[in-house]
């Protein structure tokens, strides 16, 4: 990709970044840097009532702490709604959207269709209502809308992880873009927004690689070219829990009363199989040795200096 590689790192500020998330940040960076490439920040507030402003200043913050630039003004989620309106009338223009009345308790009863990793496959409960039907259902509840989608496998490649395939009816089954509150869901909104800013290079944790086809499929519907995606080994303690903002495990606030920005890049950057040993190095330092073949596929475990 030379100099065309644009990378980027979009966090969501519902609590300050712990280290899973800086390593994340951190290996996004350093494969945009290598290729000579852009590397674009972006704040996915979408949900304002769980991402307060504040917690976003305090990422931008670590992130400069950290030594990880980058390159052009900063979007915020929460300030797009009209954006992602346009592309939503795209998706209704094309017939593939209807209301969904379904709740949280319905979706998720036993009787719904589950998978092994515990994903509920949506049963197309609402697909095919009627207008006057959905109207009664109006009165009482506010619909989410939801996306239909074809029997079809989208089959991706991986940069991590290897070749991926997943058919969408089958194993997800049609998908919510916008809830019942109004608020855009997390598929439509990346996938514009990674579209619209130029993102070749799709750096994320192993948990979001099952959301990876929808969002391939949702980039061909609206005339985009997908990016390439690259899927990173989650950063679990010795108990082999991942490490979670809801826990508070090892955020950024406690780390860097602890610890200089240069022993926490040195220690992840050990534990991604960058370097032979957790010594401390600036980011920067990393760039010419970076490569994604030395990344393993297996969960990572945090650093004996963490613990």
């Amino acid at each position: 990709m030379g100099n065309a590689a644009v990378g980027r790192f979009a966090p969501s500020p519902s609590g300050r970044m712990h280290l899973g998330n800086v390593l994340c940040a951190l290996l996004a960076w350093l494969s945009a840097r290598k290729q000579g490439g852009r590397y674009l920040l972006r704040i996915e507030d979408l949900d304002e009532m769980r991402c307060p402003r504040s917690f976003a200043g305090l990422i931008l913050d670590d992130l400069r702490w950290l030594g990880l630039d980058w390159d052009g003004e900063v979007p915020y989620q929460s300030e797009r709604t009209a954006l992602y309106e346009r592309y939503e009338a795209v998706l209704r223009e094309i017939g593939l959207l209807y209301p969904c009345f379904c709740s949280r308790a319905a979706l998720h009863a036993a009787s719904a269709p589950h998978l092994s990793d515990g994903r509920v496959v949506y049963a197309g409960t609402c697909r095919d209502l009627t207008p006057d039907e959905a109207a009664e259902k109006k009165k009482v509840r506010a619909p989410a809308t939801r996306l239909r989608v074809p029997d079809e496998e989208i089959v991706f490649t991986d940069g991590v992880f290897g070749a991926y395939r997943e058919n969408l009816a089958r194993e997800c089954g049609d998908f919510i873009i916008r809830r019942s509150d109004g608020v855009f869901a997390y598929q439509l909104a990346v996938v514009v927004d990674d579209a619209l800013s130029g993102v070749t290079e799709v750096v994320r944790g192993s948990d979001l690689l099952s959301s990876t086809p929808r969002q391939i499929w949702l980039h061909r519907l609206l005339g985009f070219t997908p990016p390439d995606y690259i899927h990173i080994p989650l950063l679990c303690g010795h108990d082999g829990r991942r490490l979670s903002k809801r826990d508070e495990d090892l955020d950024l606030g406690l780390l860097r009363e602890r610890f200089s920005p240069e022993r926490i890049v040195g220690a992840l950057a050990c534990a991604a199989g960058l370097t032979d040993r957790p010594e401390p190095v600036p980011a920067r330092e990393l760039i010419g040795g970076f490569s994604w073949d030395r990344v393993p596929r297996h969960d990572l475990l945090l650093p004996d200096i963490f613990q």
